[in-house]
């Protein structure tokens, strides 16, 4: 359901961006409800002839960002979006270590950058289609995975290797029970009150 584009000017082997692919869909899938299936992430080349152009503080400026168009809805606070992106941030740290020297404040060298320059969520996901349903509201995932469930089954009994991995993990997480916490429990533990207090 959220849609990731890393926009690199650094060079990322297929390697990395599987890599970092994967972290960014365990992050997502892990801190939400969301399934791993319906995490999207794709790759831009900035360094690309016909890449889009980046001006920054008015000026032509290349970098790596990753931008993120995500469902918002008051089971997702501003703790969890922070932790998100902090989580991202480090997995791109992880996956795509700069040279020790640049690191440092020193030159590289070869004049490529490695830092992570944005990572940039941004909530304007109304609705969309994805898979063949309709997605749901930010928060509204358990039940929506409840009144699709046994057409999951039927595509992954049919042979559709990503329901058959979906449905899967649904089992393992729980998120029919609605494992995790409600958007009334976010509310009262980010307010300190009930079980929260």
């Amino acid at each position: 359901m959220p849609l990731y584009d890393v926009q690199h000017i650094c060079p990322l082997t297929a390697q990395q961006q599987d890599d970092l692919a994967e972290a960014i869909t365990v992050i997502h899938s892990q801190k939400f409800t969301t399934p791993r299936m319906f995490v999207n992430v794709k790759f831009t080349d900035n360094t690309l002839p016909n890449a889009p152009t980046t001006y920054v503080a008015g000026k032509r400026r290349a970098g790596n960002h990753i931008f993120a168009n995500v469902r918002v809805g008051p089971s997702r606070t501003q703790k969890d979006w922070n932790n998100l992106t902090n989580e991202i941030v480090e997995a791109w740290n992880r996956v795509v270590p700069m040279p020790v020297d640049k690191r440092n404040g020193h030159s590289a060298g070869k004049g490529v950058d490695y830092e992570l320059r944005a990572c940039i969520l941004l909530g304007g996901m109304i609705g969309g289609y994805e898979a063949g349903f309709l997605i749901p509201k930010a928060g509204e995932d358990v039940q929506w995975m409840k009144d699709n469930w046994e057409e999951f089954q039927m595509k992954a009994q049919s042979g559709d290797e990503l329901f058959a991995e979906m449905v899967e993990e649904i089992q393992t997480r729980g998120l029919l029970e609605g494992a995790g916490k409600s958007g009334k429990e976010k509310l009262e533990e980010a307010l300190g009150w009930g079980d929260s207090a």
